[in-house]
């Protein structure tokens, strides 16, 4: 910025205009840098970088070493490193005279430009384009790598990784070689170094860029030719160590830092494979090479040693220790160079088999898995009830806290066994439910968009343990209504009409009532409106309940609900300890049902219950007002549920259980002979 010496020579009378007519710029650009605001720092900065021109044009050669060693001649006092940023913001450089060879290109060597800016294809797989794009994410930045079919405008294969290496490109030309199949494929790229192939265009099956022919690479080494890896990355044993420390409970950090990674890396395989390892933790032994094995066979190699010693000293067959250092070595100049870390990084590569995901080839399964988790919530008579709006995708591991888009949300166990059920004779409609869970965890897999993990229990974007919730107990429970005092016929679940109950608790005090038949797991949804006067009168310790649940409010609404039911199927409700049903004596005068209380911090003891009540959170999250629902969308919901095959029913639905329960129970008595 020469700007600071216009103003040092007006205050020595010379004018302004000729200053700037001289230097070669105008006056409004002097004038605007002059009224807006100039701290010290920036001052003393400008009058260094001023000097530093003048030194520079006085010497070309001079770095900022020497720019720094001649400052304060001028009166100017700076150390080297503030001299060098400067100088390298306003590039002054050292100039060598240095003579230049003919027909010279500035960067790397690069194939030659086989497109011309002729971006137009005649057939498929004729073509194709490819690049790298960085994404801003809420957990960083992530890299896409994209190839792209000229002819079709398609995305014939991709990749992303949280860093710009050169294997994202690789990895993404493998994909849509492996899914297309092409044969002269052109590929064109820009000329960034982190492609796959630094260059502008290329054949697939063309040499190198120094002239070798085809295969040349197959011919040496009896595999195709890989990219150099540079430095290579850690080897799986290091991975296999940090997730048996993840195994044991440990933090990503903490596991990062016991195995020797830095905790960004740790924390990067733990979100990019889901929170799960995709490999065995355990080394495999005894047939393939280890690093320790490849180290020992480079250094007997360096040291003059013949195949058959180096085999002699491993133990291995000499004709596994010819292979190794045939098809593991690098390339130097056409000839082997073997070295043990790029030996091990070549191994595992060619050790992967990927797949293609299923879900990525058979669309109708695809959108089987899609509509069954992200379909539409239907009322019993068929009409759409739309819920509250979609959340924002963020990315993050967290459970969305507030409102979450009402959807058919099966499970993935429930996805991939009624395949069977739907579809009994095409042996295509068939998926696990890990590959569904992969699919929604793993990133680049491809198949289902990751923002369907809102649509699971959690709406973790991770496999993390849940938290079991603790309740707090009360002590208006009476001998007979404890759980040890309930019928035994209750525990095996043989006999139908045996519920167990419970609130669901949202936002300023709202709820809803729920009550799960213990034999055929089906759900009614018990409306709790507010009572009259809620937020208007005070509240006062033992005063009138105005939240919708109360003694005496929450007695006669579950006697609502459960007298619908025929007598047979309503024989004792089991719930927590929960004050809301303090009347409980009333309720089974007036109902004939009979009440019985869970033990204190016991959970497990109405697990149907807890079960279903963590469903509902999917529908109604911690944190939201339950209030504003009315019944008819309670019984939308309870129908979404009662509708969902189950595995402890041999995947029917509940409804179709209870409906079996029914008939069984209205079905007249059959007389038999002796």
């Amino acid at each position: 910025m020469i700007y600071p010496l216009v103003t040092d020579l007006a205050a020595e009378s010379v004018p302004v205009a000729v200053t700037c007519r001289v230097l070669g710029f105008s006056k409004q650009g002097y004038y605007r840098w002059k009224a807006s605001p100039v701290t010290e720092r920036d001052w003393i900065d400008a009058h260094l970088v001023n000097a530093a021109v003048d030194i520079h044009a006085e010497d070309p050669a001079f770095g900022y070493r020497f720019i720094a060693d001649e400052l304060p001649e001028k009166g100017i006092t700076a150390g080297e490193n503030k001299v060098q940023r400067l100088c390298r913001d306003h590039g002054i450089w050292s100039v060598f005279s240095k003579k230049r060879g003919l027909n010279r290109k500035p960067g790397p060597p690069v194939h030659d430009d086989l497109v011309e800016r002729d971006f137009t294809a005649a057939a498929p797989n004729e073509l194709w384009l490819t690049d790298i794009t960085e994404h801003p994410t809420a957990e960083g930045k992530l890299y896409l790598c994209a190839v792209k079919d000229v002819y079709s405008g398609r995305i014939v294969g991709y990749s992303m990784d949280a860093r710009m290496k050169s294997l994202l490109a690789v990895a993404a030309l493998e994909n849509a070689v492996r899914a297309r199949r092409p044969e002269g494929t052109v590929v064109h790229s820009d000329r960034g170094s982190q492609d796959g192939f630094n260059r502008s265009s290329q054949h697939l099956d063309s040499g190198g860029s120094d002239g070798r022919p085809a295969g040349w690479m197959k011919a040496l080494t009896g595999r195709s030719a890989m990219k150099s890896p540079g430095k290579p990355s850690l080897r799986r044993d290091t991975e296999r160590a940090f997730w048996r420390a993840i195994a044991t409970g440990c933090t990503s950090e903490v596991a990062a830092t016991s195995v020797g990674v830095s905790q960004a890396a740790g924390t990067r395989w733990f979100r990019d494979r889901g929170g799960m390892p995709t490999f065995m933790l355990t080394s495999p032994k005894g047939r393939y090479l280890s690093f320790e094995e490849r180290e020992e066979i480079a250094l007997l190699k360096a040291q003059g040693s013949g195949v058959r010693q180096i085999a002699q000293e491993l133990k291995r067959s000499p004709s596994t220790i010819s292979r190794e250092l045939c098809r593991n070595a690098a390339t130097r100049a056409g000839k082997l160079d073997y070295r043990a870390s790029v030996a091990q990084w070549k191994a595992e590569r060619f050790a992967q088999r990927p797949k293609t995901a299923k879900l990525v080839t058979n669309e109708r399964l695809h959108q089987y898995v899609q509509d069954k988790l992200a379909g539409v919530v239907r009322a019993p008579d068929g009409r759409i009830v739309t819920g509250p709006g979609a959340p924002e995708w963020t990315g993050r591991n967290k459970p969305h806290r507030g409102d979450r888009e009402w959807v058919t949300a099966w499970s993935p166990e429930q996805i991939s066994n009624r395949l069977k059920v739907d579809f009994p004779d095409d042996e295509s409609m068939r998926i696990s439910h890990e590959a569904i869970y992969q699919a929604l965890y793993i990133q680049g897999r491809g198949a289902l968009k990751r923002e369907l993990v809102l649509h699971l229990r959690t709406g973790r974007a991770l496999r993390v343990p849940r938290a079991r919730s603790k309740r707090q107990s009360w002590a208006h429970v009476t001998e007979e209504t404890l759980i040890s005092n309930r019928p035994p016929e209750v525990a095996d679940r043989a006999v139908p009409g045996h519920w167990e109950g419970d609130l669901v608790i949202g936002l300023q005090r709202s709820a809803i009532g729920t009550l799960v038949e213990r034999t055929t797991r089906f759900t009614m949804l018990i409306h709790l409106p507010r009572e009259e006067g809620y937020g208007i009168i005070p509240r006062t310790k033992n005063g009138p309940a105005l939240a919708g649940y109360g003694a005496v409010t929450m007695a006669d609404a579950l006697a609502k609900t459960i007298t619908t039911l025929p007598q047979q199927l309503r024989q004792s409700v089991t719930w927590d300890r929960g004050k809301e049903l303090s009347d409980h004596a009333r309720f089974t005068v007036d109902t004939g049902v009979r009440v019985y209380f869970a033990d204190p911090k016991s959970p497990w003891q109405r697990g149907t219950n807890e079960n279903t009540n963590g469903l509902l959170r999917q529908y109604f999250p911690k944190g939201t007002d339950l209030s504003r629902w009315s019944s008819d969308d309670l019984a939308a919901i309870a129908h979404t549920l009662n509708t969902r095959p189950r595995k402890a029913l041999g995947w029917k639905t509940p409804a179709e259980a209870l409906e079996e329960q029914l008939r069984s129970v209205q079905q007249p008595g059959v007389a038999t002979t002796g």
